[in-house]
């Protein structure tokens, strides 16, 4: 029997809820049933126009994920045959689903994730380049508007979604599965995957762009990802990522006020971080390292450790966590990370020895758009008592931020300079 709930305004609510944290595993479903991504995605929206007209006078299904396949699923195949009459090109897709009449099957829990698993490493197919995959995994698997990642990634909206629509292209073309790969093909897969996931939590962790700080859905959606891949395959750098992206989300109620605004790691109540997930990220860390085969993300999981396990900012082990950093360039070398260990070494040697290292940084190009290079280099320089150059410095990084809280955050800082320059 459904769930007979006669407020509309209610269902529509509890509709926009479930469009928000199931519709991209209900497309992963009906990519599998269709076998296309734009016929899939077709009917994601067919099926939820149809619930948000039906559901007010029926009620909520007991199982509303599954009647949006089944329904997208009808009404795809129901379009696919009234095209045939008059495209001859759709003959062919036609007759793939002539006879087949029956409703969706069955869905469980495990199918559902099983297939939302299959889109991402259709998306992160090794045939496609490292850009398409990325695009195409916010896209398909996140549900971000074009325009989100355009702007994330510095590019304009058209070029993005000509990248998408490429990518796709080369998905139908080569044939390429729709499947999670063999076993013995998983270890030279998985890189690629975990580099999407990462950039997903990074997005929700700390959004590039817009109104808000944070992102929880993509956060909490790319640990709900690392946690399937590590019970897939369990390799260490699984567990690193998996623990990185635990510690840090366990700080997420004390990384902004009620107003949105960002607070710092040392300014940090960290009586609201959830000391369960940090338990959870260590375990994890110690499980990694144990394997004696970690890489970089069991380290930048370990920088996250020792940063939980202090009672405060002063209690922090600077040392460690510098020494960890250096293990961490001589097997990643970066300047985004080297720039990390330059603001740990302002904790552990002053602000003096790591401006040097930002400067140096600035001074190779690396980080020359990066506003967070100028915005570090601008503490370093108020901590020093040259205010005139923070004030500088704390200019550029606002003409480069696009992150409103950030924004603000910044503009705070530079207002607090003394107005006189010394």
């Amino acid at each position: 029997m459904p769930i007979r709930l006669g407020d509309t305004k209610t269902i529509h609510a509890q509709i926009e809820a479930i469009y928000r944290n199931d519709s991209r595993r209900v497309l992963a479903t009906l990519i599998r049933l269709l076998g296309d991504f734009e016929l899939a995605e077709e009917a994601l929206h067919e099926a939820f126009s149809a619930a948000m007209n039906q559901w007010p006078v029926e009620g909520l299904p007991d199982n509303p994920r599954a009647w949006l396949v089944s329904t997208g699923r009808f009404k795809a195949i129901d379009g696919i045959r009234k095209r045939a009459r008059f495209d001859n090109s759709a003959h062919e897709i036609a007759e793939h689903f002539d006879g087949d009449d029956s409703d969706a099957p069955e869905l469980d829990e495990r199918a559902v994730e099983d297939d939302h698993l299959r889109l991402i490493f259709t998306c992160c197919h090794p045939a496609l380049a490292p850009d398409a995959q990325v695009a195409l995994t916010l896209r398909e698997v996140c549900g971000m508007t074009t325009e989100e990642i355009a702007s994330a990634y510095l590019t304009s909206p058209s070029t993005l979604a000509q990248r998408i629509v490429r990518a796709k292209g080369k998905i139908r073309d080569a044939g390429i599965p729709y499947e999670i790969p063999a076993a013995q093909d998983l270890p030279e897969r998985l890189d690629s995957v975990l580099q999407v996931v990462y950039l997903i939590f990074n997005e929700g962790y700390s959004a590039s762009a817009g109104d808000e700080v944070l992102r929880h859905d993509l956060s909490t959606e790319a640990i709900r990802l690392a946690k399937q891949l590590v019970s897939l395959l369990p390799e260490p750098e699984a567990l690193g990522l998996l623990a990185l992206m635990l510690l840090h989300d366990a700080r997420r109620d004390a990384r902004r006020t009620i107003d949105g605004d960002v607070i710092l790691l040392d300014e940090q109540d960290r009586s609201l971080w959830d000391q369960t997930q940090i338990a959870e990220g260590i375990r994890l860390i110690e499980q990694a390292l144990g394997s004696k085969r970690f890489g970089p993300y069991t380290l930048q999981a370990a920088i996250a450790a020792v940063h939980c396990e202090a009672s405060n900012a002063e209690d922090t082990d600077w040392p460690q966590i510098v020494a960890l950093y250096d293990v961490l360039l001589r097997i990643q070398p970066n300047p985004v990370i080297e720039l990390n260990r330059a603001v740990a070494l302002a904790m552990r040697d002053g602000p003096e020895a790591a401006l040097r290292r930002i400067d140096a940084i600035l001074a190779s190009g690396d980080l020359a758009d990066y506003h967070l290079a100028h915005a570090a280099r601008a503490d370093m320089l108020r901590r020093l008592g040259k205010h005139g150059e923070a004030r500088s410095a704390y200019q550029q990084a606002l003409l480069l931020v696009r992150q409103a809280p950030e924004r603000r955050f910044l503009e705070r800082r530079l207002a607090e300079l003394p107005v006189k320059a010394s």
